[in-house]
């Protein structure tokens, strides 16, 4: 991977990131209100999203500093992004290369498409959870589709995606996504 692209690529993640932060600055500090994510509140998920990126940089030999704290999930994943996003700026880092789960890849590669692709869909799972609107462009669900289709039968494994659930054949480009990734499109808060 070229170094352009490779900045590229960890640039793809930062947008994610960037996103996700919008999504938890919109959340009016609703952290204990439960997600689609079955027995996760909105602090479950944000937790989740810092400590899987946070350990996955560490296994590849790079400290993101301390942990931030989580009393304000959205002040803690500003300051976790920011982390990543100097991790990433280091000379080397995001092109470095490692065998992954699915072969030979990159850092900046796993941030976009397996940590950015997270972002994404607990993105929803929060945004959902906290009464905002939330969809994707068809642009934007080809390119997570098209993450999920290479992971195959691992995307319905333990800990990434429940079983996908029926919906029409109108559905939204939406509603056809987090159907795939095993989340009801029709799931809402209970009052």
């Amino acid at each position: 991977m070229t170094e352009t692209a490779t900045n590229a690529t960890a640039q793809h993640f930062t947008d994610r990131a960037d996103a996700f932060a919008a999504i938890l600055e919109a959340a009016d500090r609703q952290w204990d209100a439960p997600t689609p994510c079955e027995g996760w509140t909105v602090r479950d998920v944000v937790a989740h999203t810092i400590e899987t990126e946070r350990d996955f940089l560490a296994r590849q030999g790079h400290e993101v500093g301390e942990s931030p704290d989580g009393s304000d999930p959205a002040a803690a994943w500003r300051a976790h992004a920011t982390a990543v996003a100097g991790v990433l700026a280091q000379d080397d880092v995001a092109e470095h290369e490692y065998d992954g789960y699915f072969g030979r890849t990159t850092i900046a590669a796993t941030m976009a498409d397996f940590y950015g692709w997270d972002l994404v869909v607990h993105g929803s799972d929060v945004a959902r959870a906290t009464g905002q609107d939330w969809s994707v462009s068809e642009e934007e669900a080809a390119s997570l589709h098209a993450t999920a289709d290479g992971w195959g039968d691992a995307l319905h494994s333990e800990g990434v995606c429940a079983d996908p659930v029926p919906v029409p054949d109108d559905a939204s480009t939406t509603d056809r996504l987090l159907a795939r990734l095993g989340r009801d499109p029709g799931w809402r808060p209970s009052a």
